[in-house]
């Protein structure tokens, strides 16, 4: 199958305690934390590719710049959408946005890059051996 931009993927997720800067330690605050937030901009990102991987297959993340817009409290809904804009050989390009039931709470590019599962985890396996 191939990839090309245009793909569109989209997760929802209420936000609960152990998703808060308070418990990450990233913050004293208890509301959504910058790095869950990315997390889930990552896991949108995925999620558009899902479909479309070759058996064996998968991306990992290499970059992504961030920007955080609003605070999100405990029990809203937060959806992500992620949609791909350009591919370059296994270098796949997104733009993504976050809302809460209220307003928009961050927006990002993110990088990701096809691999092959196995090579993959064989360098892993390799770094722990070394």
């Amino acid at each position: 199958m191939v990839i090309e931009p245009g793909l569109v993927g989209e997760v929802t997720h209420v936000v609960s305690e152990s998703d808060t800067a308070a418990t990450y330690g990233s913050g004293l605050v208890p509301v959504l934390s910058t790095p869950h937030l990315i997390a889930l901009m990552e896991n949108a990102a995925q999620t558009a590719l899902n479909p479309w991987m070759e058996t064996g297959q998968s991306a990992v993340g290499t970059h992504i710049d961030m920007r955080h817009l609003a605070a999100t409290p405990v029990g809203m809904e937060v959806r992500v959408r992620a949609e791909l804009i350009e591919v370059e050989g296994r270098k796949l390009r997104f733009d993504i946005e976050a809302w809460d039931e209220k307003e928009k709470i961050g927006a990002c590019t993110h990088e990701r890059y096809l691999i092959d599962r196995e090579r993959f985890m064989k360098r892993v396996q390799a770094k722990q051996k070394s």
